[in-house]
C-alpha cells in the first residue's frame, strides 16, 4: 500500500469515528479541511484582576477587603470543527485551590489580617468558545479568536485558622455560581499531520457574592474575580 492510499484509509478512518462521536456539536468538516475532532491538553497560568467590595456585617471595621491569589492548573479542551475556520471549544480545568489573602488593617484586633490566607476554594469553570482560525487550512501557522460563555460553581470553600480567628470562630462560606463572557485569542502550529501545539490569551468575567457565617453573624462582600489566563496546549486531532 502506497503512502498516498495509506494517507486516504487514515482520514476514511477518522471522518468514521467523527460521525459516530456522540460528542458531536454538527456534521463533519467539510473536504479539504482538517480533522473534525480534536482533544488538547496543557497548562492553564491564571492571573486575577480581583477587587471587591468591603466586607460588610457585626463587628467589621470599615476598609476590611481580600485579594485572590495567581493559581496554575491543568487544561483540557475537546474541540468540534465546523468547518475550515470555524471550530467550537469546550474547555475546562482541573479544579484549582486559591487561596484568599486578607487587604486592608494590618489586624483585627489582635489577629493578623492584611496579606494573611485567609480562606481556599476550588473551582468548577467550563467554558464554551466558538472560535475563528484565520489563514488557509493547511497552513502550518494559523491565529484565531474565539467569544463565548463561562460557568463557574465553587466547591471545597474553607475558611482558615486565620481566617477563623479574625471572623471570631470557625466560619462557613458559601460562594454564588457565576454566568458570564469568555474571549481568547491564540496561535496554532501544525507539529505533524494529527498534532498540533497552541498558546493563546483567555478572559472571563467571573463574579459571585461571598457570604461568611460564623455562629449565626453574617458578613458578605461581592467579589469581581477578572481572571486572565495564558494558555500552553498540544492537540491531538482525529
Amino acid at each position: 500500500m502506497n503512502r498516498n492510499s495509506l494517507r486516504s484509509l487514515k482520514t476514511a478512518a477518522a471522518a468514521s469515528f467523527a460521525l459516530a462521536a456522540p460528542l458531536a456539536l454538527a456534521s463533519p468538516a467539510v473536504a479539504g479541511s482538517t480533522a473534525s475532532n480534536e482533544l488538547r491538553l496543557g497548562a492553564y497560568l491564571v492571573f486575577y484582576d480581583s477587587s471587591a467590595d468591603d466586607l460588610s456585617g457585626p463587628f467589621v471595621p470599615p476598609g476590611v477587603n481580600l485579594k485572590v491569589q495567581n493559581v496554575q492548573t491543568l487544561y483540557a479542551a475537546y474541540i468540534r470543527r465546523l468547518s475550515p475556520h470555524v471550530l467550537v471549544e469546550l474547555a475546562f480545568g482541573w479544579p484549582p485551590l486559591t487561596k484568599t489573602q486578607g487587604k486592608g488593617p494590618a489586624a483585627l484586633g489582635s489577629v493578623p489580617y492584611n496579606g494573611v490566607v485567609i480562606s481556599t476554594a476550588r473551582w468548577v469553570s467550563p467554558t464554551l468558545l466558538l472560535n475563528y482560525e484565520f489563514g488557509d487550512p493547511n497552513a502550518r501557522l494559523r491565529p484565531y479568536v474565539g467569544l463565548g460563555v463561562n460557568y463557574t460553581t465553587f466547591i471545597d470553600r474553607q475558611s482558615t485558622a486565620a481566617g477563623n480567628a479574625a471572623s471570631g470562630g470557625p466560619t462557613q462560606l458559601s460562594l454564588s455560581a457565576s454566568v458570564g463572557p469568555a474571549a481568547t485569542v491564540g496561535l496554532s502550529y501544525r507539529i505533524a499531520p494529527h498534532w498540533h501545539a497552541y498558546a493563546s490569551y483567555a478572559y472571563a468575567q467571573i463574579e459571585s457574592d461571598l457570604t461568611a457565617n460564623t455562629a449565626g453573624e453574617i458578613r458578605k462582600t461581592h467579589v469581581n474575580f477578572r481572571p486572565s489566563s495564558i494558555i500552553l496546549s498540544v492537540g491531538y486531532s482525529f
